[in-house]
Formats: C-alpha cells, sequence, structure tokens
C-alpha cells in the first residue's frame, strides 16, 4: 500500500473513531444521567419523526415516549421500586422498547430473556433475574407458563394482546392497564440517587456452553453501547435503520436501536429474519443502513437470486460476526457500499471497529492509537486454556501474526469497566490478574486472535472450540469457512472429540447435506482446502443445525455425542477407505476405541 493510501486510510480510520469517541464522551460512571434522558433529549429533538414502525404500527418519537412512559407509571403501581427487576420475554414490536425504556424512567431493570428459550433453561433466566413480574406476548406467554413451576420463586404473568385473544384472562392482561395510565413522564426525582453505575438491563449469553449467563448491563454500557453506534454509523435523522435481530441480545437491541433512535431517525423492526421478504421488504422500508450478525449474512449469500437484491438504498452495513468467506459475495452480490464490522460481547471492556471496511478483519488498533483502545493480546496456551506466564509470573504480548487471547484492562471509568454477571462466581472467572504488572485486572474475552502488522485484527476461534491434533492447534471456524463451500454442503459445525489413546482431540464435523452425501467429493474438497492435522476425522450428517436465537451453534451436544453410533441419530463417516471416508461400524469403532486403529 502506498504512502498516500497509508495516510487516507488512517485518516478514515481516525475520523471513525473520533465521531464514536465523540458520543461516548459525556458518559460518566458517577452521574445521574442515565439511558432514558439520552432517549427523552432526542424525543425533545425529534417529537414528530417517525421513530419506529413494526408489523403493526408507526409510532413518532413523542408517540412512543407516551407509551414508554405508561409502562413507567404501570411498573410504579405494581409497587415496584428502584432496583427491582422485571423479567421481558417478548418478540420485536414497538412495546419492547417501549417497555424497558419506560421502566428505566421509574429505576427499574429489565431481564430481556430469549423468547426461544422453554422449560428448565427459560426458568433458570427468569430465576437468576430475581425478576418478581414477567411481561410477555400472546405469542410467548404459554412457554413462560409452562416453565414457572421450575423458577423456585412467585411469579406474577402479564400479557400483551390477550384481551384479542381466544383465552383472554382479564386478570393478566397487560394493554388495559397500560393504556390507562399517564402518558405524563415520571419525574426525575423517582430515579435520584441512580447513577451509570446502576444495572439498567440484564442481557443473557447464548448458552452454546451450559446455561446462560446474565450479564449486568449498566446505564453506562447501555448508553455506550448505543450512542457508540449512534457516531460510528454518521447516522442522520434522514437514515431508515432495518433491524431483524432479537431485541433481547445487544447487537439487536442495542447496537441496532442507536443510529435511529438517538439521531431522529426511523427504526424498521421486524418479528424475525425471513430470508425469502428480506430484500424486497428492505426496498420497500427505504432502509439506508442494516445492523447484521454474520450468519445472517451467510444465508443471504446462500439463498436464491432476488429481483429485488440490489434495488435498495441500504448505504451501509454494520454488525458482527461476518466470516471472510462470505463478506466479498456478500457486498459485491448485493451492492452494499459500505460495511462497518465491530467486535465487542454484551459484558465484556473489549471493542474494537473495522471503520476500514477491510474485508475479514473484525477491527483494528493501530500503533498510534494504542492508548484509546483498550485491547491487549496475550500468549495463550490450549491445552491448558490459560495464558501462558513467564519466569516472572507475568503475560507475555504476543508477536504480529501470532494468535492469542483478546483481554482488555479493567479500571474505574467508562471505556474500562467491567460489571460481570448476576452470578459472582462466574464473574471471577473472567478475571486476569498480575498480567503485565503486579496487582492489574484485565477482562478474558475468551477469544483467540491474530493482528497483522498494520494493527488489523482477525478472529481465530473461541477458547474451548480450538482443540489439539497432532501437535497443531485446529480452529474449528477455520475449518468450518473451508468446508461450508464443500459439493452439496449446506451447513458445517466443526469440533473436536477425545479419542482413548490419542493425544489432544480428533476433529469431527457435523453436516446438513443438499441430497444425497458423497464422501469422495467430500473428502477430496477436505483435502485440498485443509492441511493434515486440519482435516476431520469422523463426521455425522444431520438433518438440521441446532442453533441459539442469535444463529450461533450449540456445540455442547454434538460434542458430548462424540463419535458413539447409540447417540447419533444418523450415520458416522470416519476418514479411510477407497473413498475418503466410509461408515464407521461398530467392529471400526471398538478397534479405534481398544487402540487397535491408529487415527
Amino acid at each position: 500500500m502506498g504512502l498516500v493510501a497509508n495516510i487516507r486510510r488512517d485518516m478514515r480510520f481516525a475520523k471513525g473513531l473520533r465521531r464514536l469517541l465523540k458520543r461516548i464522551k459525556p458518559i460518566d460512571l458517577d452521574s445521574p444521567d442515565l439511558v432514558c434522558d439520552d432517549w427523552e433529549e432526542a424525543v425533545d429533538k425529534f417529537p414528530d419523526h417517525v421513530a419506529i414502525q413494526d408489523d403493526r404500527v408507526a409510532l413518532t418519537y413523542r408517540e412512543l415516549d407516551a407509551m414508554a412512559n405508561r409502562f413507567g407509571h404501570w411498573a410504579q403501581s405494581r409497587r415496584l421500586k428502584r432496583g427491582d427487576t422485571i423479567a421481558l420475554v417478548m418478540l420485536n414490536r414497538a412495546e419492547y422498547i417501549a417497555a424497558w425504556m419506560g421502566f428505566s424512567k421509574v429505576g427499574v431493570a429489565t431481564a430481556l430473556i430469549n423468547t426461544n428459550l422453554t422449560g428448565h433453561a427459560l426458568a433458570h433466566c427468569l430465576s437468576i433475574s430475581n425478576a418478581s413480574q414477567v411481561v410477555t406476548d400472546v405469542e410467548s406467554w404459554r412457554k413462560v407458563e409452562e416453565a414457572r413451576p421450575f423458577a423456585g420463586r412467585n411469579l406474577m404473568l402479564w400479557v400483551l394482546g390477550l384481551a384479542d385473544a381466544d383465552e383472554a384472562d382479564e386478570r393478566r392482561g397487560l394493554d388495559k392497564p397500560v393504556r390507562g395510565g399517564s402518558s405524563v413522564r415520571p419525574a426525575r426525582s423517582v430515579r435520584s440517587g441512580l447513577t451509570n453505575r446502576d444495572t439498567a438491563l440484564y442481557i443473557y449469553t447464548s448458552g452454546t456452553t451450559g446455561m446462560p449467563k446474565a450479564a449486568k448491563v449498566t446505564h453506562a454500557r447501555a448508553r455506550t453501547y448505543i450512542r457508540a453506534f449512534a457516531g460510528a454509523t454518521a447516522a442522520t435523522d434522514k437514515d431508515v435503520t432495518f433491524n431483524v435481530l432479537p431485541l433481547y441480545h445487544s447487537t439487536g437491541g442495542l447496537v441496532g436501536i442507536g443510529p435511529a433512535l438517538l439521531n431522529g431517525g426511523k427504526l424498521v423492526l421486524r418479528k424475525r429474519f425471513s430470508a425469502s421478504n428480506f430484500w424486497p421488504d428492505v426496498k420497500a422500508s427505504g432502509a439506508t443502513l442494516f445492523v447484521y450478525i454474520g450468519e445472517l449474512c451467510r444465508y443471504l449469500v446462500n439463498c436464491p437470486e432476488n429481483p429485488d437484491e440490489r434495488a435498495h438504498k441500504l448505504r451501509l452495513a454494520f454488525g458482527n460476526g461476518l466470516r471472510p468467506d462470505v463478506w466479498a459475495d456478500f457486498q459485491t452480490r448485493f451492492a452494499v457500499p459500505e460495511i462497518l464490522e465491530f467486535y465487542g460481547s454484551t459484558e465484556g471492556n473489549v471493542s474494537l471497529f473495522n471503520f476500514d471496511g477491510k474485508p475479514g478483519a473484525i477491527g483494528r488498533a493501530p500503533g498510534f492509537l494504542k492508548k484509546q483502545i483498550n485491547f491487549r493480546l496475550v500468549r495463550f496456551d490450549i491445552d491448558s486454556e490459560e495464558p501462558v506466564r513467564g519466569p516472572d509470573g507475568l503475560c507475555q504480548p504476543v508477536r504480529a501474526g501470532e494468535v492469542g487471547e483478546a483481554i482488555g484492562r479493567i479500571g474505574d471509568d467508562t471505556r474500562h469497566a467491567f460489571t460481570g454477571y448476576a452470578d459472582k462466581t462466574a464473574s471471577e472467572k473472567k478475571i486476569l490478574r498480575d498480567v503485565f504488572v503486579r496487582g492489574d485486572r484485565w477482562f478474558r474475552t475468551g477469544d483467540l486472535m491474530k493482528q497483522d502488522s498494520e494493527g488489523y485484527v482477525y478472529f481465530i476461534d473461541r477458547i474451548g472450540d480450538t482443540y489439539r491434533w497432532k501437535g497443531e492447534n485446529v480452529s474449528t471456524a477455520e475449518v468450518e469457512q473451508r468446508l461450508a463451500d464443500a459439493p452439496g454442503v449446506r451447513e458445517v459445525i466443526a469440533y473436536g472429540v477425545p479419542v482413548p489413546g490419542h493425544d489432544g482431540k480428533a476433529g469431527m464435523a457435523a453436516l446438513v447435506i443438499d441430497g444425497r452425501f458423497g464422501a469422495r467429493a467430500f473428502a477430496d474438497w477436505v483435502d485440498q482446502e485443509l492441511p493434515v492435522y486440519a482435516r476431520p476425522a469422523f463426521l455425522r450428517i444431520i438433518k438440521s443445525a441446532d442453533t441459539t436465537g442469535t444463529f450461533k451453534y450449540r456445540k455442547m451436544d454434538l460434542v458430548a455425542d462424540g463419535f458413539d453410533p447409540a447417540r447419533v441419530d444418523g450415520p458416522i463417516y470416519v476418514r479411510g477407505g477407497k473413498s475418503g471416508y466410509t461408515k464407521l461400524s461398530d467392529a471400526a469403532r471398538q478397534a479405534i476405541l481398544g487402540g487397535e486403529t491408529r487415527l
């Protein structure tokens, strides 16, 4: 890259970062200005602009604020007070944002619960939030009703839309109580004493490795997410943001609302993602911004051509998890001018932004801005799943191109804060001590990355997903990327499974296949795309991939099944034979388990 191009790139990055930092600068941990104050400021500035358009209604800023005020007054009528929590189990709709924003106006926190959960997992999330009241909708209330007996606490259930349902139960209907409440803003004195250190929301981890954990989202953190993207996207009151991501997740519920709702723009909400309706809907809505998670982009790239897929007004797609192998296809095929990829987690203090649009990079931390960006990589041992420490007992920074765990310094300001989970033990596990100097504390992201000499950062894998085989570290994310385009493969999930008598873990892949599985063609593709140590030793064919509500694969169950035919519904293949992969017979499995056959 030439000198002039380098300067232009660095200026573009610095400009984007400056926009972002300018918006989050006013946030002070001890300030009484909360997330609802930011919202009210936008309402007063843009009262008659359309704020939200969902599947049923379009509401102006003034109307959405009035709805939020009614929710706040309703919470007070239930004798809920500062520091209490209400659980929200609801599909995307205008009332979702109005409810939690209204509750924040009276100092009540909201636990945003995944609408895909059922039974014990749902009960667990309701229980750890310490909520006494659950607000839900007609689509979700039965799941909550069935989970209530497992929650171990008394939960009062309130349902929006029950008045229109066949099974109306006036005692639990929420429409009339909310509609009948005052639309006047609750007095600020109601929340006096609260600061940005107090909890606004609980947002749950996806539960890919066990039960979901409730991350405490303080007012400072909620404001940071919303304000950061209001600035990073350079959105104005003319922009229309298209959002099909679930509002219970930080990308959909905070990142995806800031560009519209703090800048006077319009937020177009849909209940869920529909691949076939996506482009016609984007076109019809006049959307200029679209918030994504990477798997959603992959779904769109794998869809048949749609006549509307290039007939839109999008200027920017922003989000996280866009895989390198999907990026170029997505941007070129759908004519999306700019992509803003970022890295962050609900509970963490490490954030990275790719303002340059460099394909495949999750962000950039150039040397000249090292002090402004809370991000370091330390050497990591795959076997112990712990950072490597030197003779002095301190952690070791990685060199350019070397893989390490991403960490962020924990300090007492907005950008360095780590508020943790509702569970203190879970919080403690994320803290790394005595890292570069004795007594310092850093947040462990649990993510492996590498950084090039220009400061671009690339995601490698989640800790626990990366495994060691034949003395080499295997990134499941990389295996999935390489095999996603194999002949006949619709979806691939890669993971490691323990095999008696072998060091490390053998590679295994679960495949969703179009039609009949062609072992020879797949084996040829594997040999062409992957080094020997990364080639899956075992395959299993599955009908569909089990994912969380945010499209993350649930690998834990697959790992537990291993290569045991008794636990697996469908064929298992082992590497070897004339066709490259052959069906695993019971005799062949016993030979592997007994050490007679080496992999």
